[in-house]
């Protein structure tokens, strides 16, 4: 006959091994070393949480670096005048101007080689797309060379000064959102797609013959999540700085508070739609649910006041956006911590309800 001591003990050796003293193992010093041992054997986890979000940076920052301006790309309609037109557009800086025929020209602006086309007369016509910035900076270009060149005078003679720094840059307004992405994947993945996985393979009910309590062992993936981002976050921000000259105005602090509260938001979200899930696929399509509306709205890549004011007020709500929001405000602007209770509010009601919600809805099987 087995004794229910030693079946314990097989089904859980973490949770029931006495210490070398004699005194019981903590469950939660356990579970946290598991989770970090199964961390550190994974590459791909290692690649996804450190590789993945250097390479974009990577690729996006030589993408949109410091550069000249792009040239205005025109066409203009041959004809008896095109010649003429093509001269004045061409005597402007950074113009590329080609005489095409009508049809070529039409095909040329719907395939997005020109940006404008120029039909010569008295008045010229312009044909261009007024909801593309493109164009719309194409025409004031053009019309103010032919303008020009047809004998207006300006009336002022505004002096511009060119001036681009750290923190103004596109890499700089990337470089924060790609840290609260990150943020969100590893809590959401790391936390809820790994307790799908240990319910589908049989090991939490195993657990659940241990004296761990269900705190425990939720709160051991959290501290994980909060030792690894520890390591994750300075690589990231630390080689923005080197090598794009990324700015970190604000206090060491401040930043690391945010990004501390922004995790323990997310990785209380991948609890709560981990804690009742039993199968990898059913998890992985609530994660996707979940995260994707953020990686649109939230600012990842581009600014959220892009999208209508109706949606605004939604917007602001979501997680991701007030940790991206906070991350640019310290690293660009040097806001202090206290100047972003709006954004530090959302993050710890988020933290607040799904763990309250997860520790009252998990079960082990």
């Amino acid at each position: 006959m087995t004794d229910p001591a030693l079946s314990n003990a097989a089904a859980s050796p973490a949770a029931a091994l006495p210490a070398p003293g004699g005194a019981p193992r903590s469950p939660f010093l356990q579970i946290a070393l598991a989770r970090l041992r199964s961390f550190y054997r994974e590459p791909e986890a290692v690649f996804w949480s450190f590789g993945f979000p250097i390479l974009l940076t990577i690729a996006l920052g030589i993408a949109f670096r410091a550069k000249p301006p792009d040239p205005v790309r025109a066409a203009v309609v041959a004809g008896p005048r095109a010649e003429a037109a093509r001269a004045a557009l061409a005597a402007g800086p950074a113009m590329d101007v080609q005489v095409l025929g009508e049809e070529a020209a039409g095909r040329a602006l719907r395939g997005g080689q020109v940006a404008i086309v120029v039909v010569p007369g008295d008045p010229p016509t312009y044909r261009f797309d007024p909801t593309n910035p493109d164009s719309r900076l194409a025409h004031a270009v053009v019309d103010d060379l032919l303008e020009g060149a047809a004998g207006r005078r300006d009336v002022l003679a505004p002096r511009v000064e060119h001036k681009t720094e750290p923190g103004a840059r596109y890499v700089d307004f990337l470089v924060p959102g790609l840290l609260g992405m990150n943020i969100m994947s590893s809590g959401m993945w790391g936390v809820g797609w790994v307790i799908v996985e240990d319910r589908q393979k049989k090991l939490l009910k195993r657990l659940v013959a241990t004296p761990m309590r269900r705190s425990q062992y939720l709160l051991a993936f959290v501290a994980m999540r909060m030792l690894f981002l520890l390591v994750e976050v300075p690589v990231l921000v630390g080689f923005a700085m080197i090598f794009f000259g990324t700015p970190l105005r604000g206090r060491v602090v401040d930043l690391s508070a945010l990004m501390i509260l922004g995790a323990m938001a997310f990785a209380g979200m991948g609890l709560l739609v981990g804690c009742r899930a039993r199968n990898s696929q059913t998890v992985a399509g609530l994660i996707n649910l979940v995260m994707m509306p953020m990686f649109v709205l939230s600012g990842v890549f581009f600014s959220s006041q892009h999208f209508p004011a109706v949606v605004q007020p939604a917007i602001r709500v979501l997680p991701l956006t007030a940790l991206n929001d906070g991350l640019r405000a310290v690293m660009n602007d040097g806001t202090s911590i206290a100047a972003l209770w709006p954004e530090v509010a959302v993050l710890a009601v988020v933290t607040a309800v799904s763990f309250g919600l997860a520790l009252r809805w998990f079960r082990w099987t």
